[in-house]
């Protein structure tokens, strides 16, 4: 497994830029296709989501791609920078056809970081977004205090004065068969954990050590607390496979790496959370895209006689990424799974131990 500026995306079909406000203590992280689209599918752990077009992720929807990603802070103000990464696509010729031009595929989600640290009024623009997209490369991305991960905290249990510095991180893991990368931006109610089940960045006691948030929301203690902070809390997250999946299989891998969250992150999902995991896997131009194509992956090919792979075109001159051939069999939908899982994992933990304390909040890199 391999995480931080090691990381390689080239395999996925991937670039991520980051653009960062570091008065403001906001920024913004854009996923996009390297040269064309991607497909996508999503799944939603919390209840306190600030999302947009996450509706073309469905299965059912009839898109059936994404041109980028976009995750940002600003709470619901931040979705207005999605229009940047929509021009950056148009002007390219990136998008769902419609006749006279395109219209990108863009779903975006947020995360609240108008407070505790920066200012208020300090929220991602559309030129950022833009600019994102420009400097956006498959690998050595950065990691920590940046993008989207520049104002977030975590382990808000005992208030905001004793959480900790979150931040974006990156890990991929996986071999010959298929490999699976994870981003990861971490701006939890709850205490984040090791692999070995230990707080390593989370809401800090009276003396210095971890509260333990999730003992404490069990045992009904910091209830005045929780108000103030309904709703500023999300982890969003994105896992992807070097294989093309249909979407209903695409979307099985997203609801299977949720499990990351609860793992890593004590509680998560909570009714103060907006976690959403995306998934996204490249757009192979003769692949199959329905429900042959999960029974496919869990190692069930399709009945002779089933419906034929549908044509997809690439518009707008852009070629999408095309995985390399193989010699060997694609590894069945729970390997996938299991493999995103473990990304997650790792990401979720990179994000906090990358990023730096800024304000009185501290960070595991601070040294």
């Amino acid at each position: 497994m391999s995480g931080g500026r090691s990381v390689d995306l080239t395999p996925f079909g991937l670039a991520v830029g980051h653009a960062t406000d570091e008065g403001g203590a906001t920024g913004l992280t854009v996923v996009r296709g390297l040269a064309g689209p991607l497909r996508g599918a999503a799944a939603v752990a919390g209840r306190a989501t600030g999302t947009r077009e996450l509706g073309t992720l469905s299965p059912r929807h009839v898109a059936g791609r994404v041109d980028a990603l976009l995750l940002t802070g600003g709470s619901a103000y931040g979705l207005d920078a999605a229009a940047g990464v929509m021009r950056w696509m148009e002007e390219r010729g990136r998008g769902f056809p419609v006749g006279a031009g395109v219209v990108p595929i863009v779903p975006a989600a947020v995360v609240f970081d108008l407070a505790p640290l920066g200012r208020f009024d300090a929220r991602p623009t559309a030129a950022m977004a833009y600019a994102a997209c420009d400097d956006a490369r498959p690998a050595g991305v950065a990691e920590g205090s940046v993008g989207v991960g520049t104002g977030t905290t975590v382990g808000k249990g005992a208030g905001a004065a004793g959480a900790m510095k979150g931040g974006v991180g990156c890990a991929t893991t996986g071999g010959e068969e298929a490999r699976v990368a994870a981003l990861a931006v971490v701006n939890a109610f709850g205490d984040v954990r090791d692999a070995d089940g230990r707080i390593i960045a989370g809401a800090r006691d009276a003396g210095g050590g971890f509260a333990d948030t999730q003992a404490v929301v069990a045992g009904g203690g910091g209830a005045h607390r929780f108000d103030d902070l309904a709703m500023r809390n999300t982890t969003l997250a994105v896992v992807a496979v070097s294989r093309p999946l249909s979407r209903v299989a695409l979307e099985q891998v997203a609801r299977a790496a949720t499990a990351a969250l609860y793992r890593r992150i004590t509680p998560a999902g909570t009714t103060f959370d907006g976690d959403v995991v995306f998934a996204l896997c490249p757009w192979d131009e003769g692949g199959t895209d329905d429900g042959a194509g999960a029974a496919a992956a869990l190692g069930n090919p399709p009945a002779p006689g089933g419906p034929p792979r549908p044509h997809h075109a690439p518009e707008g001159g852009s070629e999408p990424h095309r995985p390399a051939a193989r010699g060997t069999v694609p590894p069945p939908l729970p390997a996938l799974e299991a493999l995103a899982v473990l990304a997650l994992e790792r990401a979720i933990e990179r994000a906090v131990r990358t990023a730096r304390g800024r304000e009185g909040i501290p960070g595991l890199a601070d040294g």
